[in-house]
């Protein structure tokens, strides 16, 4: 199986050449570079991963997404993160896509809070143009306005971050709800990132697998992606990158063409050209 990671955050060694923003939020051990993933795909058996640009490291800077993506085109596809305020955020989407060959964007709500906004319709028209995958990072709250978006914008291939982040206790079932409901619209994908980041335990996250069968079964293991939340010691420290993968490869209750959709079919054809 050709493993897709499809949630990867990168951070450089070399913050002379890629300056972070004032207080960063560090990986703790270090180990976050695109050379770090490389390695620990590799050593578990991930082809291929999404590189995800890294808002609380970087803000809107996408200078290492876009060197990391260019210089690893044969395995990786760039996510950069945009400012919808930014007028010119639009051409410089279209920029990162030719010149780095960006495959995908992630899209926040505007300055004021809204996500359906001139500024985000910008950059959504635009991903739409240049034939980009945007991951809308958002919370239950913005159901509607996700809804109205991807009603708008019915050929553009979207993907719900972290499932509007699941997690367990007394938000879990409105939540989960919500992210079931947009499983009507059918260019809408769910990324099944949220088990370790969601989970009241460690490995195995077993409060967490119902539910992320629940939106399986809502979108069809033919839009449900998988990604390792990389690097693991910050983002999910109770669970690593192997435990994490192996909840897909062997805890859920998944037969064969369902791991395969939800581990390298359905990402391949996102990021990679169906390969």
């Amino acid at each position: 199986m050709a493993i897709v990671d499809t949630h990867a955050h990168i951070y450089s060694p070399d913050e002379k050449r890629y300056p972070t923003i004032a207080k960063p939020l560090r990986v703790p051990d270090g180990k976050g570079s695109l050379e770090d993933l490389r390695a620990v795909s590799k050593a578990n058996g991930v082809e291929r991963a999404c590189l995800i640009q890294v808002s609380t490291f970087y803000r809107f800077d996408n200078s290492y997404i876009c060197d990391s993506a260019l210089a690893s085109k044969d395995w990786t596809a760039g996510v950069c993160t945009l400012d919808p305020d930014d007028t010119h955020s639009p051409d410089l989407l279209k920029h990162y896509a030719r010149k780095y060959g960006i495959k995908g964007m992630r899209s926040i709500p505007a300055r004021g809070g809204k996500l359906d906004h001139p500024g985000v319709r910008a950059l959504w028209k635009s991903a739409t143009e240049e034939g980009i995958v945007i991951n809308v990072l958002v919370g239950r709250e913005k159901e509607a306005e996700v809804g109205t978006l991807l009603a708008a914008f019915p050929k553009l291939r979207v993907v719900l971050d972290h499932c509007m982040n699941i997690k367990h206790g007394a938000d879990l079932e409105p939540t989960l709800a919500a992210v079931k409901r947009l499983a009507k619209y059918p260019n809408l994908h769910a990324k099944l990132t949220f088990l370790p980041t969601g989970s009241a335990t460690g490995y195995p996250c077993a409060d967490m697998h119902k539910p992320c069968m629940d939106v399986i079964a809502a979108y069809g293991p033919d839009r449900c992606i998988w990604g390792s939340d990389f690097p693991n010691s910050l983002w999910t420290p109770k669970v690593s990158f192997a435990e994490h993968l192996r909840i897909f490869q062997k805890d859920l209750p998944l037969n064969t063409a369902q791991r395969t959709a939800i581990l390298e079919t359905t990402a391949g054809k996102l990021w990679f050209g169906g390969r």
